[in-house]
């Protein structure tokens, strides 16, 4: 890395510093998969204030031609057993439900679309107007890889993801601190209401980047909005980290050989009553060839 480039993303506004320090990431009172907490020296490095946006995306695909995952025809081999309908290219759609339901079922709310993708991102019908400053969603793995490439920066690290999130407040339960989000004052753009089918207005979807107060190290969305990709493969705690893809296979699903990465923050699905994941110690796994209408990324540069 040259001196030249440090300075380019210097001056930019749209990253900041994250300066070489100690920190505790991961948690032992939360999810068992989030433990155990240890302490992790990190280097210095530049991270995107906010997540990738669908305007900065669409810069990319205008200048590369790319076709994400969810646009591409799907290979029959790779689904054994999948109904031939869910064979074309599409994505998963979060859809309210029309009332309570039980929260062990997540096809209640989780749909297969055809045609939805990153610029149609509730499916064929639908478009990305008035949400170029929305994150950009339906991104599987090499989807954000491949916009890192090209803009000469890199995915994250799930430590380095999660340091970044903590904005220099070590151990604290939330990105703004130990305290939950006090009624009145909006922090994060995680679920408010009743899951999954009665949001609070102005909740229940993805919110334009910065809408939200910034952490301590002046970085948005951290927590909520939507997930974002890192780089490491997942394992049931932070002690059995895979070294590689095969590692990282789902063992209820052997019939799957897709590895999982990490992905970290959260989303605007996180409730409170459900999936209380919006903290910076939280994680889980996401099939690589998988984007979902809560999923997203930033990049960093080391």
């Amino acid at each position: 890395m040259t001196d030249t480039r440090i300075s380019e993303l210097a001056v930019d506004a749209d990253s900041v510093w994250i300066p070489a320090r100690a920190t505790t990431v991961g948690a032992d009172n939360e999810y068992p998969e989030e433990g155990p907490a240890k302490e992790v020296a990190t280097r210095g490095f530049w991270v995107q204030k906010y997540p990738v946006t669908n305007g900065r995306f669409a810069e990319f695909v205008a200048a590369t031609g790319y076709l994400t995952v969810a646009e591409r025809p799907l290979n029959p081999a790779d689904y054994p057993g999948a109904p031939p309908e869910n064979l074309q290219p599409g994505s998963m759609v979060f859809h309210r439900t029309a009332g309570p339901v039980d929260l062990k079922h997540l096809s209640q709310w989780w749909t297969w679309t055809p045609g939805a993708c990153w610029n149609h991102p509730r499916g064929p019908r639908s478009s990305l107007r008035n949400r170029e400053n929305h994150p950009v969603v339906h991104i599987a793995f090499e989807d954000a890889e491949a916009y890192a490439d090209w803009a000469g920066l890199a995915l994250p690290t799930e430590t380095e993801w999660e340091v970044a999130a903590r904005g220099g407040l070590d151990r604290a339960t939330y990105t703004w601190g130990d305290e939950p989000e006090p009624a009145g004052r909006k922090l994060a753009n995680y679920w408010h209401g009743e899951f999954p089918y009665l949001p609070d207005t102005g909740y229940g979807q993805t919110t334009p980047v910065g809408s939200f107060p910034a952490n301590g190290y002046g970085l948005f969305d951290m927590a909520g909005n939507v997930w974002e990709w890192t780089t490491d493969y997942y394992g049931e705690d932070r002690a059995t980290t895979p070294c590689c893809a095969e590692g990282s296979y789902d063992r209820s699903q052997p019939q799957f050989a897709i590895p999982r990465r990490v992905v970290k923050g959260g989303s605007f699905l996180c409730a409170d009553s459900y999936c209380m994941r919006y903290r910076p110690s939280a994680r889980r796994p996401q099939m690589v060839d998988t984007g979902m209408s809560h999923i997203g990324f930033r990049c960093v540069l080391r």
